[in-house]
């Protein structure tokens, strides 16, 4: 840690100018994880999908006002199934707010949704979505504890959810 504040500190000086005061938005984002499994979902999922597996990765670009507080955030999502049946219909993926275990309300969306669905010809898929707003109060809560959220991926076979992980900070 303090090595990293005096490469910062230093860099400052060299480019003379560089602003750290919490006014401005920072520029190293806040990266979560999360390593999806079936298993993990409430209920455990017990169908031809129960292989899957797959990760996802969000990097939040947090905002702050002068004071250092958090004013919100824009979020882009990656993540990767692999081991679905070929033809598998993705109607939904997204971060929760609730610890492991429990089920809880959509926080942030990808904009996968039941109208607006994607489809996996051979049972495996990247996706990658950018630009996504996040609340000033969502991204306190993942700040401060994101292992109270969760990322899953929702299909057509299991509407509730087909493969979850709890996120843990990355950096």
């Amino acid at each position: 840690m303090v090595r990293s504040g005096l490469l910062v500190a230093g860099l400052c000086v060299v480019l003379a100018g560089c602003d750290d005061s919490p006014s401005s938005s920072s520029t190293v984002p806040v990266v979560v994880s999360a390593q999806l499994s079936p298993a993990n979902e409430v209920p455990p999922i017990a169908n031809a999908e129960s292989v899957a597996r797959g990760a996802a990765q969000v990097s939040f670009n947090v905002a702050r006002d002068s004071a250092g507080a958090v004013t919100g955030a824009t979020a882009t999502m990656y993540f990767q199934l692999t081991g679905l049946p070929s033809g598998t219909v993705i109607r939904g993926a997204h971060i929760h707010s609730s610890p492991a275990g429990v089920n809880g309300p959509i926080v942030v969306d990808t904009g996968i949704t039941p109208v607006n669905t994607q489809t996996l010809a051979d049972g495996r898929q990247e996706f990658s979505f950018r630009d996504i707003s996040v609340t000033a109060a969502t991204m306190q809560g993942i700040l401060a504890n994101p292992g109270a959220f969760y990322f899953n991926v929702h299909t057509v076979t299991n509407p509730g959810g087909v493969a979850r992980g709890q996120l843990i900070q990355v950096q």
